[in-house]
């Protein structure tokens, strides 16, 4: 647990971040903010995920935008 006390995305999942980033932005700002193709060409929460959790630039992308939008 005391690892984890700096750590701002602690208990917040990835699938979490994903749907408040859609719902707040929408696909069309995370294709422009992030470039990667999930984004942009029919994107979906299931899809845009398991391309997250498979490639670890992106999914820092998407947390470190997440971060930056919630002031944190």
């Amino acid at each position: 647990m005391e690892s984890q006390a700096n750590n701002p995305l602690h208990g917040i999942t990835l699938a979490q971040i994903l749907e408040f980033l859609v719902a707040n932005y929408g696909w069309e700002y995370l294709d422009e903010a992030i470039r990667i193709n999930c984004f942009k060409h029919d994107p979906s929460i299931k899809s845009s995920l398991t391309f997250l959790r498979k490639t670890p630039w992106a999914r820092a992308k998407v947390e470190a935008l997440y971060l930056e939008l919630k002031g944190k």
